[in-house]
Order: structure tokens, then C-alpha cells, then sequence
């Protein structure tokens, strides 16, 4: 028996998990699959749906959502990021449900001065509590050319994926008591915005409006459902017959191991100013 999970709806029921799911992956045409939910035409759709673009200028930035939602799968777009001085811009890239209790998988891109790198900030949110914010820089100009951005989410995890190298994973860890992304719907969204009270080093450096408009650039939108992947870098899945826990594969975990020691700069995990009285019980896993 099998089933697809590719769209959701909010006034069906929630299908049981079961062993096998049916693989379903399309190609985004940006004027079908997605609308300019703001901007006043600062959002742009341009070659027949297979490039879309959003800007920010003094007056206003910009956004996007996809038309359907997604339980579980593999969402890859490719971004190149505001070129130049981006300081105190942010492009933020997510998935996300609605309503006040929400759960949200966030990459957020932030902008720095012509020749530092971007930031990328991390972040899932559960019911509405986020706080889980991992940061990280790249090994290259995002700016340069299109790069794949990831997000690989299933009932057993949600790994953040960079050209198909995982950067960060976090997995469901119910068992003691964390809440895990897993019972609702959630869009894609992005948007492009001015965030220099915080966004590049605390807010010291702000937005130089001579360099706008920012503009950033979207193509290659795949969404590939399904619950249990085997590799992330495929854009394919399998069941797990023996209900055998979902892990990286031994390729992937070095690549995580590899980022992770070398590229982030800030996780949560670690900050015992924020957290005296100790860190959440994820960070002990």
C-alpha cells in the first residue's frame, strides 16, 4: 500500500505513517506553483515562470509563497543572494505553517559590507517555540552564482542541506520530551527585508540605501515527498521495511562533521549565558 504526502490539507485528516510511500517530485513553474504575496511589484516572475526575483528598496521589500503545502519531503531552490554591500538586509528562505502555534524550519540569509561573507542563520520552531538558532558561514560566494538550498524533513528529522551537504540536523526526539515538527502542513515562503537594527554585527553597520535595490534570485524549485530519504544528496526515497531509525548516511555525517567544525559560529547548544540553568534537553543528545 501506498499513499503520497506531497499536499495537505488542513480540513483532511492525518494519515497514518506507514511502511512504504509513494515518491512525488515536480519541477516548480514559478507563475503555477507560487504567488508574489507582497512587494507592490518589487516581486517579479520573468522567462516564463522559470526565474523569479525579489527586491528591497528604501520603501519596501518583498515575498513570496508557494500555492500548495507539504507534509514531509525534499524542498531544493536555488538562490543567489543580494550581490555587493548587503549590509542589514536579510533574505529569509522557509517553511512554515500558520496560526500562532506554528512550526517553522528557517534559513535566513544575512547581508554583510562588499567582501565579508553572509551569515546563514538556522532556526526550528515547534508549536510556536523557536530559540534553537544555529549559524553558519559558507565556503563560498552565494552571491557569485545559484547555489541549492535544502531542507530535507521527514517524521524522524529535518536536515538543512547546502548544495547537498548537510549542514545541520535536527531530529525528533519526542522519546524525551522535544517537541518535533510533525503534525502540521507547512508553505514555502521567502522574503527580502531591511533588519539593520539587528541583522549585520548587532546592527552596527546599517542598510546603505545608495546600493538598492537588493535583489535576490530564485530558480530549479523541486519538491520531492516522501517520508523516509535514504541519501539526502538523491532526490529519491525508499521505505525503512524493518522500522529501522532513519540516520545519515556514514558520506553525509562527515560532511556534517566537516561544517560543523569548520563553519559554524554560533550554536545554542553552547551558550551557557543564555542558558544558567542548563541547555535544553536536545543538546545533551
Amino acid at each position: 500500500m501506498a499513499f503520497s504526502l506531497s499536499v495537505y490539507s488542513r480540513n483532511s485528516l492525518l494519515l497514518p505513517f506507514l511502511t512504504l510511500f509513494l515518491i512525488t517530485s515536480s519541477r516548480a513553474n514559478f507563475l503555477q506553483d507560487f504567488d508574489i504575496t507582497w512587494g507592490e511589484g518589487r516581486g517579479k516572475i520573468v522567462n516564463n515562470g522559470q526565474l523569479l526575483t525579489l527586491s528591497l528598496d528604501r520603501y519596501s521589500g518583498s515575498g513570496f509563497q508557494s500555492k500548495k503545502e507539504y507534509l514531509f519531503g525534499k524542498i531544493d531552490m536555488q538562490l543567489k543572494l543580494v550581490p555587493g554591500n548587503s549590509a542589514g538586509t536579510v533574505t529569509a528562505y522557509y517553511l512554515s505553517s500558520e496560526g500562532q502555534n506554528h512550526d517553522e524550519i528557517d534559513f535566513e540569509f544575512l547581508g554583510n559590507i562588499s567582501g565579508e561573507p553572509y551569515t546563514v542563520h538556522t532556526n526550528v520552531y515547534t508549536e510556536g517555540k523557536g530559540e534553537r538558532e544555529q549559524q553558519f558561514r559558507l565556503w563560498f560566494d552565494p552571491t557569485a552564482d545559484f547555489h541549492t538550498f535544502s531542507f530535507l524533513w521527514n517524521p524522524q528529522t529535518v536536515v538543512f542541506l547546502v548544495d547537498n551537504t548537510p549542514i545541520r540536523e535536527f531530529k525528533n526526539l519526542e522519546n524525551i520530551g522535544v517537541q518535533f515538527p510533525r503534525k502540521q502542513a507547512m508553505r514555502l515562503y521567502s522574503s527580502i527585508w531591511n533588519a539593520d537594527q539587528w541583522a549585520t554585527r548587532g546592527g552596527l553597520i546599517k542598510t546603505d540605501w545608495s546600493q538598492a535595490p537588493f535583489t535576490a534570485s530564485y530558480r530549479n524549485y523541486t519538491a520531492t515527498s516522501c517520508a523516509l530519504p535514504v541519501n539526502p544528496g538523491q532526490a529519491s526515497c525508499t521505505s525503512a521495511p524493518d522500522n529501522r531509525p532513519w540516520k545519515l548516511d556514514p558520506v553525509s555525517q562527515d560532511k556534517l562533521k566537516w561544517v560543523q567544525q569548520n563553519y559554524m559560529i554560533y550554536n545554542y547548544c553552547t551558550d551557557t549565558k543564555r542558558f544558567p540553568q542548563g541547555f535544553p534537553p536536545e543538546c545533551s543528545v
